[in-house]
């Protein structure tokens, strides 16, 4: 079981890599869910992702606070607007599809916002 909460750690660890520069897939929820993996399979894996220098901080400050930063939630919503609004208008001309990426740009949004700001 312990290889398999690894190789799982792993594959968050990598979507949440990849949600910093896509702005559909969250970050902080990813590297959440591999800190959980790791924190039952492996400790040291575990404190090396804590102790990294740049996704370090996500993971220690959300379960610190249980909160987002200004900056971070500005930037977050921006993105996922602009990218489902172009979506939405240029990419397919089905109606519902188009409803369908505001949708999706309005739930993701709620979600990032729902939470404290922390400033």
């Amino acid at each position: 079981m312990k290889a398999i909460y690894i190789f799982l750690g792993a594959l968050f660890l990598g979507l949440g890599i990849v949600g910093i520069f896509l702005p559909l897939l969250p970050t902080t929820p990813f590297l959440l869910l591999s800190a959980a993996l790791w924190v039952r399979s492996s400790p040291r894996l575990y404190h090396w992702l804590l102790n990294h220098k740049r996704l370090g901080p996500y993971i220690r400050d959300f379960m610190e606070h249980k909160a987002i930063p200004l900056r971070v939630k500005i930037i977050s919503v921006s993105l996922v607007w602009i990218t489902l609004l172009y979506c939405a208008l240029f990419v397919d001309r089905a109606w519902w599809l188009s409803l369908l990426f505001i949708l999706l740009a309005a739930g993701i949004s709620w979600h990032i916002l729902s939470y404290k700001t922390r400033k």
